[in-house]
């Protein structure tokens, strides 16, 4: 995407090809600011410290660790073993993305099968690109298919706004390019259709407020941030069209896990008949289970997320304590909506519904 004129990806090889460089996401929106990843327990750092977040993003990054964890091993005694121990550990940086652990998998079973150190580095360097592009067009791909929804809105409203709430940031800086929630939205916009859309702040990170806004400001896609709570009354109102969320995995029956507070935007969707779409790659989907709400894992991450607000103060980015410094809290990170509140899915064959029939139906070889 273009940041300022210029285009911009949230990770990228360094010039020799031995490290990698994001955008450290923390900074966003008051600072632009680039780290450079050269070991594992780096990329590890970077994926648990949500330097990166999203997952097609750091599936793509858990995929660059696996090269870094085959140059840090070329010398050891046992490479395979020492790089399999170092995939274990990325898999291991954030348990409810279902991308990190498919994309780290995916480069070690090439990486394994290549005998010479250096060639697996190689190999590692080449599939991780593989699966950076990958995401970049299945997110391309997202958008046209998903477009064709707003613009059916826009249609029936006779050319008036279509207003689309989305939560927390499935944008490009989540996803590489073009995002999967915001895809739609850049694809319309880009083929002219009114469209304005409700930015949920998404506390305890404020993801929504500080990356989701700070992406549709410039790309010049009209937008008002609100409230986490505000979904609700603007629905009950009606100044809301459609819901597009993303997802951190999603069951192939239907359920999707996402940023906490998507559960409670759904059964408000619900309740004023709006459709509410979770748009995601194929790599998304959990092709195992079959009960989100019972299996999927949800990261609790630290109170002091919780605890304190970031933000720009005097020019200088600052925390600031908000409740008691006593009281105790709790942080997290994901819920799980269930398949009967999903409206479809969007991805990149196209629009189903949130069912193991029509999920597999697009996908009829898992």
């Amino acid at each position: 995407m273009k940041v300022d004129g210029k285009q911009v990806r949230p990770i990228w090889l360094d010039e020799d090809g031995t490290a990698v460089k994001v955008i450290d996401q923390r900074q966003l929106p008051h600072r632009f600011v680039v780290a450079e990843l050269k070991t594992v327990d780096e990329v590890i750092h970077a994926i648990r410290e949500m330097f990166v977040r999203g997952a097609p993003l750091i599936g793509a990054t858990g995929a660059y660790g696996v090269m870094i964890a085959a140059i840090g091993n070329e010398s050891t005694s046992d490479p395979l073993a020492a790089i399999d121990a170092d995939c274990r550990r990325l898999k291991a940086a954030r348990p409810t993305a279902v991308n990190l652990a498919w994309a780290v998998d995916r480069v070690w079973e090439k990486v394994r099968a290549v005998e010479q150190p250096a060639a697996r580095i190689q190999v590692a360097r080449d599939e991780a690109g593989v699966i950076t592009e990958e995401e970049a067009e299945n997110c391309r791909l997202i958008g046209v298919h998903g477009a064709g929804l707003i613009e059916a809105i826009g249609q029936r409203k006779k050319g008036a706004t279509v207003n689309v709430l989305t939560h927390c940031n499935a944008g490009w800086l989540a996803c590489i390019e073009y995002g999967t929630a915001t895809a739609p939205i850049y694809e319309a916009f880009g083929r002219g259709v009114d469209l304005h859309v409700w930015v949920d702040e998404t506390r305890p990170l404020n993801q929504g407020s500080r990356l989701t806004a700070w992406e549709l400001g410039k790309h010049g896609v009209p937008h008002t941030v609100i409230t986490d709570n505000a979904g609700g009354h603007l629905m009950q109102h009606g100044r809301v069209d459609m819901v597009i969320v993303g997802t951190d995995r999603s069951t192939h029956t239907g359920d999707v896990a996402n940023k906490i507070g998507t559960y409670l935007k759904a059964l408000a969707a619900r309740d004023n008949n709006i459709p509410f779409y979770v748009a995601l790659p194929s790599s998304t989907f959990d092709w195992t289970m079959t009960d989100g709400v019972k299996q999927i894992p949800i990261e609790e991450r630290s109170p002091d997320e919780v605890r304190y607000i970031q933000g720009l103060a005097d020019g200088q980015i600052v925390k600031v304590l908000v409740p008691p410094e006593q009281s105790p809290a709790a942080d997290f990170a994901f819920d799980v909506t269930p398949a009967r509140l999903v409206t479809g899915f969007i991805t990149e064959r196209g629009v189903c519904g949130a069912s193991e029939t029509e999920i597999h139906r697009l996908f009829p070889e898992r």
